[in-house]
């Protein structure tokens, strides 16, 4: 048979698969995003509390309190892979929110069904298309989910491949 470097790396590239490291990157990636808007909101808590959305009966500085409650703990939690599910699913709920305020009471002439790339909408709905995708396929062996969940299987004696076939 003969040996072609170029056929060698066409298979590298297209038949081999790195979803656990593609789950790595995806979790830091979302969770640096959603962090730094943490970090924003807390640098100017005073500026933005006035004026930050009252939701689900909370006062305005109280809802900013849980806003980046939401932004820096699950960002974090994301990006070590430790509760990846659970975490994902405050910030979507955060993101509807957001989506919901920033197309219907925010910004009071926009089309609903025309954003285009300028419009404030798409950046909640990116958000949320990364985390449902985390929440379905999970945090990758990347995590510390994964580990502890080796050492959980350890515990019981039981075989790795037997209780986690499909991470």
């Amino acid at each position: 048979m003969l040996y072609s470097p170029v056929a060698d790396w066409f298979l590298r590239l297209t038949g081999y698969t790195y979803s656990n490291l593609g789950r790595l990157f995806m979790r830091l990636f979302v969770g640096i995003m959603l962090l730094q808007f943490g970090i924003r909101h807390m640098v100017h808590y005073e500026a933005l509390a006035p004026g930050f959305p009252a939701v689900l009966g909370m006062t305005s500085q109280g809802s900013l309190v849980v806003m980046i409650i939401i932004e820096t703990v699950c960002s974090l939690l994301i990006m070590v892979g430790f509760l990846t599910r659970l975490s994902t699913l405050p910030p979507i709920g955060a993101m509807c929110v957001a989506e919901y305020y920033i197309l219907h009471d925010m910004v009071p002439n926009l089309p609903i069904y025309g954003l285009d790339s300028t419009d404030p909408g798409y950046l909640p709905i990116m958000f949320i298309g990364i985390y449902i995708w985390m929440l379905i396929s999970g945090p990758g062996k990347i995590s510390m989910d994964y580990f502890i969940s080796l050492y959980i299987i350890n515990l019981r004696d039981r075989d790795e491949e037997e209780e986690l076939e499909d991470v």
